[in-house]
């Protein structure tokens, strides 16, 4: 590699400026991206930035592994301790906890800007490298960690600084809409979809981040920690995945007018008791066909912010993939490295607000409610007085033909769908629990919420 000495460095439109010393940790997908949009875009880079960026090293387990031609072998290296501790940003792109929050911690000892798109990292371990960002006097940016290109996390924490957000309401795992979406235009069943969604590279091989609601969980924590000043990890996050969703489900969501989606939703709002807090949760909901989610379709993510002065805003793009993470990144870089030349600091964690986070059992929506039960008279009725006594309120039901012939003996089945207006989720569970005791309910087939109404 040239010598740092040796390196020449083009004038800039702010003069001749020292490079700014950029060190990459992991060149996977999004590593190799960012590597080549470093290298194709170095003369626009260098004028956004007012001085160049120079990759000074990649960090890699395997350095003899087979890699992009883009990326220089002569930059690898396995020294990830030692790359960090010459560089002026560094980008991790590795994921997981460790080791990479080690080597942020370690960047930042050495007065190193940070680039991250470690959702994992930040909603189980956020609070430690916001501070240690502060006290060194450094930046931590982290657009990719959310909704890949979408930028998502600066109008956030940035543009909004001055509303009160009340509401957070989207699609932020791409897998799990592409495996949903394909159920629902094709009819395909939940194993199918998600071998589909491996095939074409949009699922790992091991989905269960995905499919399971762990990556929305973690992105849920990030959201809702900016929106509303308040520390969410992932372990306040309700979560729920998409693995009993079937195909069944999904057919009559759409007879009923609906999609299901799975969300990641955090609330500011007054609890019984009176307290302001925060709930956060990942579920899959029915959302009505009129909502812009419902249109939201393939490996897309999209998300509604909702605030006081504001009012809705969408945001809507690719949120994974190389490239388009890669461009997150490298945003966050310009931003850094602008800082290292002009002066200045990114934003610090705001955390004032310190709301508590709600239990779940506390949320209120709306559900829809799947029952067969025996068909003959008086069944609705006895559903309808166990929905009363919980203090739940029907907005519709509908009733599906009986299979077969019924008689007072033998009684045929009838398919209930019961819509009720918005309840607690302790008082919905409790009338679930009571309409399954009932002798003439056959089965709870499904529960599922409906977001977006």
């Amino acid at each position: 590699m040239t010598a740092r000495d040796e390196t020449v460095r083009p004038a800039t439109p702010s003069g001749d400026r020292p490079a700014v010393r950029v060190a990459l940790l992991g060149c996977g997908v999004v590593g190799t991206e960012v590597v080549r949009l470093l290298t194709t875009q170095a003369q626009d880079l260098a004028a956004r930035v007012g001085a160049p960026l120079e990759l000074v090293g990649v960090a890699v387990r395997d350095v003899d592994a087979p890699r992009d031609p883009v990326v220089d072998r002569a930059l690898l290296t396995s020294d990830a301790d030692g790359l960090v501790a010459r560089a002026d940003v560094v980008v991790e792109v590795v994921g997981g906890i460790e080791p990479a929050r080690s080597l942020l911690l370690r960047a930042i000892e050495h007065g190193a800007a940070v680039v991250t798109a470690n959702k994992a990292l930040l909603a189980e371990d956020g609070p430690t490298l916001y501070q240690a960002a502060d006290a060194a006097g450094v930046d931590l940016y982290f657009e990719a960690a959310v909704a890949g290109a979408i930028p998502l996390v600066r109008p956030v924490r940035e543009s909004l600084t001055g509303d009160r957000v009340h509401r957070v309401l989207g699609i932020v795992n791409g897998t799990t809409n592409y495996v949903l979406d394909r159920m629902a235009t094709e009819g395909m069943e939940l194993a199918d979809a998600v071998a589909e969604a491996q095939a074409l590279g949009y699922a790992e091989a091991d989905p269960t981040a995905d499919v399971e609601g762990y990556d929305a969980a973690a992105k849920a924590a990030i959201l809702a920690s900016l929106a509303f000043h308040t520390r969410v990890s992932i372990d306040d996050v309700d979560r729920q995945g998409i693995m009993s969703v079937t195909a069944d489900d999904v057919a009559w969501a759409a007879r009923t007018g609906h999609v299901i989606k799975l969300l990641a939703i955090a609330d500011r709002r007054t609890a019984d008791d009176g307290r302001d807090g925060v709930q956060v949760r990942v579920h899959p909901a029915l959302v009505p066909l009129t909502h812009p989610l419902a249109g939201v379709r393939g490996a897309f993510n999209a998300v509604f912010v909702e605030a006081e002065a504001a009012g809705e805003l969408m945001f809507y793009g690719r949120g994974a993939g190389g490239a388009p993470t890669a461009s997150a990144v490298l945003g966050d870089v310009v931003s850094a490295a602008r800082h290292r030349v002009h002066g200045g600091r990114g934003p610090a964690e705001s955390w004032y607000a310190a709301l508590p986070v709600l239990p779940a059992e506390s949320a209120r929506t709306r559900y829809q409610v799947r029952l067969d039960v025996d068909d003959r008279p008086g069944v609705l009725a006895q559903v309808s007085a166990v929905l009363a006594e919980h203090g739940v309120s029907i907005e519709a039901v509908r009733q599906s033909p009986a299979d077969g012939a019924s008689t007072d003996e033998a009684p045929g089945v009838a398919r209930l769908v019961i819509t009720t207006h918005e309840a607690p989720e302790a008082a919905l569970a409790a009338t679930v629990a009571a309409i399954d005791d009932l002798a003439s309910v056959r089965a709870v087939v499904s529960v599922l919420r409906v977001e977006g109404a």
